[in-house]
């Protein structure tokens, strides 16, 4: 399977040009069967006021934003999971990622574990955790600081997943190196989709790491960028290398755990 990720500066409250790049981007690689773009790609990160958010904003699935992907993902024959910033109503949004495939929209994902200030805006995902079927190889999304939760990952590995893709905005030094241990505690290929560039709002700024990458079961990085230039990387992979739960001969993944003696936690 070919898959990939788009790594590029989002334009903060310009989603007409944040889209134009990405139509772009995505036709340059359409030879990809799945690609991977940043958190909020349509609309920019730094949100400091509810009214942005209001302005900014689109229902799933029928904003105009989708529906423009939608169309180029049939174009392309390409399935696209990107961050997306959701309207539910006039006051009630998400920091959420879209799955969009051919046959048009499959689902939306909302974030579950909000970071720093966007709890000041966004509501978190309550669920449920799920793996969707693309061209017969199955798939889990997280966004961002999801990266922090193994829980969350493990779940979907142990659901079948085989891609887990985390579309992100990364500013703290840490996801990249935690998604290969993601990769190989759970075998399964990760692809994050990092963001470049930095946001200023007044004497605040954001600047964003950059270095998206695709891991694979064995703690392999298959492809990775730089810090701050924009990159499409589009690789070929082996799913069924995410089937094979085997360490060792004697160590399997799964069949070892011991869930006997973690109840600890779900107790605090």
């Amino acid at each position: 399977m070919k898959v990939g990720y788009i790594q590029f500066n989002p334009v903060f409250g310009n989603k007409e040009h944040n889209l134009s790049q990405i139509i772009r981007l995505i036709r340059n690689h359409a030879d990809a069967e799945l690609l991977v773009l940043p958190e909020l790609c349509t609309t920019g990160y730094f949100f400091t006021e509810q009214a942005e958010l209001q302005n900014m904003a689109e229902y799933v699935p029928s904003g105009s934003s989708v529906k423009l992907l939608e169309k180029v993902a049939a174009e392309t024959d390409t399935y696209l999971v990107a961050g997306f910033c959701e309207k539910v109503s006039e006051n009630e949004f998400y920091n959420s990622a879209i799955l969009l495939g051919p046959e048009g929209f499959i689902d939306v994902y909302r974030k579950i574990h909000l970071f720093n200030t966007e709890k000041n805006f966004f509501t978190p995902g309550k669920g449920p955790i799920q793996v969707y079927a693309v061209k017969d190889v199955k798939i889990g999304i997280i966004v961002c600081f999801d990266w922090a939760f193994p829980e969350l990952t493990r779940i979907l590995a142990l659901k079948g997943a085989e891609i887990i893709c985390h579309p992100a905005n990364l500013v703290l030094p840490f996801a990249q190196k935690t998604m290969l241990a993601r990769s190989i505690e759970n075998r399964v290929f990760t692809i994050t989709a990092n963001r470049i560039g930095t946001e200023k709002k007044g004497d605040k700024e954001l600047t964003f790491t950059g270095l998206s990458q695709i891991t694979s079961p064995g703690m392999e990085l298959l492809s990775h960028s730089s810090k701050d230039e924009e990159e499409c990387r589009v690789v070929d992979i082996d799913p069924s290398l995410a089937r094979n739960k085997w360490i060792t001969k004697k160590n399997h993944i799964f069949q070892d755990r011991r869930t006997d003696l973690y109840k600890a936690l779900l107790q605090s």
